[in-house]
């Protein structure tokens, strides 16, 4: 087993809950990894906005999300969980999805029951297929992957209701799926109904998106009734977002960065984060 598919078990296997943020690229991937985080996301919503400057309805390739995830992996050694969408068609489709995750370097897969178009989870509109479909999806995941885990996530909740929610998220687990995440709940009771019917059973996941569906957002309350992980999939990104107008106004306005010196880094801080020197070196040694 690939040391950063054990970390993540040994992780998933403790008491405290895992705050993850997400990422999309090889630098995003890194600052988490340097602020001692002990895995990231490769969030779909983050990858759709972060590099494609569009919205999290599916426009995203299986091609670009196994890139991606190949990019992180080279530059990061902590674990790493892959949103897999649907599987980017039907059960072939999302069996080749799969192996090329785990052989980019995924240490888990998050696997939804979505129809087509999909969506961000936390937007108007979403649909789910039948659960026959949708656990096919998990059994699927499940006979493909070597070592990798498979998170099982319903969007049926908002869609179908709680109780529909929690039969397929137990039909997920009964299959094997190794984490287990019910999107969006609306208020205490029904993120209590949740941990109460799954976190005795296995590592539950919450989603901690700003502006989301959600009774909480503080992972504090998430720990005390049993969740294992919380997703903050766009935290960096909406920073850069919140801020970047600013920095614009300020350039367009002086037509200079000097005033924004205290906010910024340089290029040598840069340099120096990211080792350019040690890697020069590393290139002389062989002539």
């Amino acid at each position: 087993m690939k040391p950063h598919i054990a970390a993540l078990r040994q992780h998933l296997a403790g008491p405290a809950l895992l705050s993850l943020p997400g990422c999309w690229d090889g630098l995003s991937a890194f600052l988490i990894e340097q602020a001692g985080f002990p895995a990231a996301f490769l969030s779909g919503g983050a990858l759709a906005m972060g590099r494609f400057g569009r919205p999290d309805i599916g426009l995203v390739t299986m091609t670009e999300l196994v890139e991606t995830t190949a990019i992180i992996r080279d530059r990061i050694d902590i674990p790493l969980i892959a949103d897999g969408d649907t599987g980017f068609g039907n059960a072939l489709t999302l069996q080749r999805m799969v192996r090329q995750l785990e052989r980019a370097g995924a240490s888990a897969v998050q696997i939804e029951d979505q129809g087509f178009p999909k969506r961000c989870g936390h937007m108007a509109g979403k649909t789910v297929v039948p659960l026959a479909e949708a656990l096919g999806r998990i059994k699927a995941a499940l006979d493909t992957r070597d070592d990798m885990l498979i998170l099982a996530r319903t969007d049926a909740l908002g869609v179908e209701g709680l109780d529909s929610a929690l039969d397929r998220a137990e039909a997920f687990l009964e299959a094997g799926a190794d984490l287990i995440f019910i999107e969006g709940p609306r208020d205490q009771a029904e993120l209590e109904a949740v941990a109460a019917c799954f976190a005795a059973r296995a590592p539950l996941v919450h989603n901690l998106v700003e502006g989301g569906i959600t009774p909480t957002e503080n992972g504090h309350d998430l720990e005390r009734l049993g969740f294992r992980v919380a997703l903050h999939p766009l935290l960096l990104l909406h920073s850069l977002v919140a801020r970047a107008p600013a920095l614009l106004a300020t350039l367009a306005a002086e037509k200079s960065t000097t005033s924004l010196s205290a906010e910024l880094v340089t290029l040598k801080d840069m340099n120096r984060m990211l080792d350019a020197a040690g890697m020069l070196a590393a290139g002389d040694r062989y002539g």
